[in-house]
C-alpha cells in the first residue's frame, strides 16, 4: 500500500478516532506532508520509538504507540513474564498520559499487569521501580531533550537498563510482525483496573529512591558545614525534574535553593524553551537571569525527563558564569567519588569506571590515577547498564561510576540509566567539598586540567532531514569507509575502528583487530598527538553527529585545537 491510499485510509476508516480524521483531512493538500506522515511506519529501534507528534504511520500517536505495544506484548508473552508484569512511567511531553493508558491497556488486554505512576517520573526512576518492582519490562513515555513537537517511548527490561541484545532484536522482530491494526489488542482502564491489571505505583517507591540517592553521599559532614553557604538555582526546563531535585536537595541539608519560577511548571509545550535540551544556550536564560541576582555559585538544569544534567558555575575571577560539558560535570564527580573512596578505603575491590567511546579520555586518566579499570562501551547508557548487570551476575568487578558525554551520568548501581537528581545530588557536594578550600568548581575543573591535561572536547552536526535525507547520512557512512584520509585537519589518522565491521586496522602497520564490540554504523579515529574523531548518525534524530576531542598544553590553546579539527572534520565529510 503507498503512502496515497494509507492516507486515504485513515481518513475513512471509523477504526480510528474523529480528531484524527479530521487532522488529516485537514491537510488534504499537502501531498510533501501526506508522504513525510505515510511513507513509513515510525520505526521501532532498540530504543524504542520516537517521533512527532501526530496522525499517521510515521508520526506518534496512541495507534503508532498501541502497535509497538503489542509487539512488547508478544515478546513478553513468549517469555513467559506475564505474571512480572511491566511499569511504566512517563515525562511532562505533550500526550503523556494518553500514551500511557495506551501502552497500559494494551498490555492488559494481553493478560500483563502493568505498575503506571501517578503522575511524571524521572526515567531513572523507572529504572528503579522494575528492579524494585521485580518487573519483566518497563516504558518511559519520553522524548527526552527533542524539540517540543516530538514524543517517544523507551523500553526497558528487567534488570532496569534499556533492552540490549537479544531482547532488543526480539521485540524489534516482534514489533515488526504487527502489520495491522486489527492484530492490536486493547481493553477499557476500569475493567483492567477491576482485574488487576492496571495497578497505580505505591508511594514507597518513591521513599526507596530518594533513601539511596542520600546514601550516595561521601562527606554529608562537608554539606552539613557549608550548606549555609552555597547558593542554587535550578530548571526543570518544565519537565520532571522539580519534585525529586527539590527533595533531594533539600534531604542532603542544602538550604539556598532558588527554582526558576516560569519553567517550574511542567508543560509539554516548553513555552519558554522550545528546546529543552541543557546542551542548548537557549534554554539557560531565564535560570542565568536568577543566578545573577542571587549571586548563586552554581546554576543547574534537567532535561525534561530528568536523566541529563546541565551545569553553570560562577568564575569568581571574571564574575561570569562559566558552562560546562556533560564530560566536565562527569569528570569532577568521577575525581571525587574516585578520590574519595581511595582516601577512605572504602573503593571496592577490582572497581571499573565505564565510558562511552564518545566522551573523553580525560577518563583514562583518572581511573589510571586511581587504580580504577576503564571499560568503553557503544554510545548509550544501556550499554553501561548491560556492563552493570555483567558485573553483578559475575561477582569479579564491582562499577563505580559510568558516564556518557551527552550531560548523563549514574553514581549508583540501584538504576541502570542516567540519573540526572542523582548528578545533582553528587556535584553539589562536589560544589561543597571545593567551597569548603575556598574553591569554585570551576577552580575544581581547571586544577584537573592540571593535573591531568586539557582535554576538550566537542560535537557538530549535519541535520538531512526526510527520506533524501536518510539516504545522505548512509552515503556519507559509505564514502567515509571506502576512502579513509591520511589526515584529519593537523592530525594523522592513526587507525580507523569500524564498529559495523567489528574491526581496527592500525594504518602504519596495516594489522587489522577486532573492536570487540557490538556491531554498529560507527567510524572512528585515532589521531596524532592524542585527538579523536567518531562518526556515528543519531539514532532518534534526523541526524549525522561528529564527535572530536582533543589535549592540549593550556584551555585556549586546546580549545582552539578543538575548533580547528572541528571545521576540518565538517569539511572532510560534507
Amino acid at each position: 500500500m503507498d503512502y496515497r491510499q494509507e492516507y486515504d485510509k485513515w481518513c475513512n476508516d471509523p477504526y480510528f478516532d474523529d480528531q484524527t480524521r479530521e487532522e488529516l483531512k485537514a491537510i488534504a493538500g499537502d501531498d510533501k506532508e501526506i508522504e513525510d506522515r505515510f511513507y513509513r511506519t515510525l520505526e521501532f529501534g532498540t530504543a524504542g520509538l520516537r517521533g512527532v507528534i501526530g496522525a499517521g504511520t510515521n508520526r506518534m500517536n496512541i495507534y503508532t504507540v498501541r502497535q509497538a505495544t503489542q509487539g512488547l506484548a508478544n515478546y513478553i508473552l513468549a517469555q513467559g513474564g506475564q505474571e512480572k508484569g511491566v511499569a511504566i512511567a512517563h515525562d511532562s511531553r505533550l500526550m503523556a498520559d494518553e500514551f500511557t493508558d495506551a501502552a497500559a491497556l494494551c498490555l492488559a488486554a494481553n493478560g500483563i499487569k502493568t505498575y503506571v505512576f501517578k503522575s511524571l517520573r524521572p526515567v531513572p526512576e523507572l529504572s528503579f521501580a522494575v528492579r524494585t518492582l521485580g518487573c519483566i519490562a518497563g516504558i518511559v513515555i519520553t522524548a527526552s531533550h527533542n524539540p517540543r513537537e516530538y514524543n517517544g517511548y523507551k523500553v526497558y527490561w528487567e534488570d532496569g537498563a534499556q533492552v540490549t541484545p537479544p531482547h532488543d532484536t526480539g521485540i524489534m522482530a516482534e514489533v515488526a510482525k504487527v502489520t495491522s491494526f486489527d492484530m492490536v489488542k486493547t481493553m477499557e482502564k476500569e475493567k483492567a483496573q477491576a482485574e488487576g491489571l492496571y495497578q497505580i505505583i505505591s508511594d514507597d517507591v518513591d521513599e526507596s529512591y530518594f533513601a539511596e540517592l542520600r546514601n550516595l553521599s561521601i562527606h554529608p559532614e562537608i554539606i552539613k558545614k557549608m550548606a549555609k553557604d552555597i547558593k542554587i538555582v535550578y530548571t526543570p526546563l518544565h519537565g520532571t525534574g522539580l519534585g525529586p531535585v527539590k527533595r533531594v536537595l533539600s534531604d542532603l541539608g542544602f538550604e539556598n535553593v532558588y527554582i526558576e519560577p516560569q519553567q517550574a511548571v511542567a508543560d509539554g509545550h516548553f513555552p519558554t524553551a522550545p528546546y529543552p535540551n541543557p546542551e542548548n544556550p537557549d534554554a539557560w536564560e531565564l535560570a542565568l537571569k536568577l543566578a545573577k541576582e542571587k549571586d548563586a555559585d552554581l546554576v543547574l538544569a534537567t532535561d525534561p525527563d530528568a536523566d541529563r544534567l546541565g551545569v553553570y558555575c560562577k568564575d569568581t575571577k571574571s564574575g561570569e558564569y562559566v558552562t560546562f560539558t556533560g564530560n566536565m560535570s562527569a569528570m569532577l564527580i568521577a575525581e571525587y567519588i574516585l578520590g574519595q573512596k581511595r582516601a577512605n578505603n572504602t573503593m571496592p575491590e577490582n572497581p571499573v569506571l565505564v565510558e562511552s567511546i564518545v566522551s573523553t579520555d580525560m577518563a583514562k586518566a583518572i581511573a589510571k590515577a586511581y587504580d580504577v579499570e576503564l571499560v568503553e562501551v557503544l554510545t548509550g547508557f544501556k550499554y553501561i547498564g548491560e556492563q552493570m548487570l555483567k558485573y553483578e551476575k559475575s561477582g569479579e568487578k564491582n562499577y563505580v561510576f559510568g558516564f556518557e558525554e551527552s550531560y548523563g551520568c549514574l553514581p549508583g548501581t540501584y538504576a541502570r540509566d542516567k540519573d540526572a537528581p542523582a548528578a545533582v545530588c553528587m556535584l553539589c557536594e562536589v560544589a561543597a567539598f571545593y567551597k569548603s578550600q575556598g574553591k569554585t568548581l570551576w577552580d575544581g575543573m581547571i586544577d584537573m586540567y592540571e593535573k591531568y591535561g586539557y582535554y576538550r572536547e566537542g560535537i557538530a552536526t549535519m541535520t538531512l532531514k526526510g527520506i533524501d535525507g536518510a539516504a545522505q547520512i548512509q552515503q556519507i557512512m559509505d564514502r567515509a569507509r571506502q576512502s579513509t584520509p591520511a589526515k584529519l585537519g593537523a592530525f594523522d589518522v592513526l587507525a580507523v575502528r569500524d564498529y559495523k565491521a567489528d574491526t581496527r586496522k592500525d594504518l602504519k602497520t596495516g594489522e587489522v583487530t577486532a573492536t570487540g564490540l557490538p556491531s554498529s554504523n560507527v567510524l572512528y579515529y585515532e589521531l596524532s598527538d592524542n585527538a579523536w574523531c567518531c562518526v556515528r548518525p543519531s539514532g532518534t534524530e534526523p541526524k549525522i553527529k561528529f564527535y572530536v576531542g582533543v589535549k592540549g598544553d593550556t584551555l585556549d590553546g586546546a580549545d582552539q585545537m578543538l575548533e580547528e579539527l572541528k571545521a576540518e572534520v565538517l569539511k572532510h565529510f560534507e
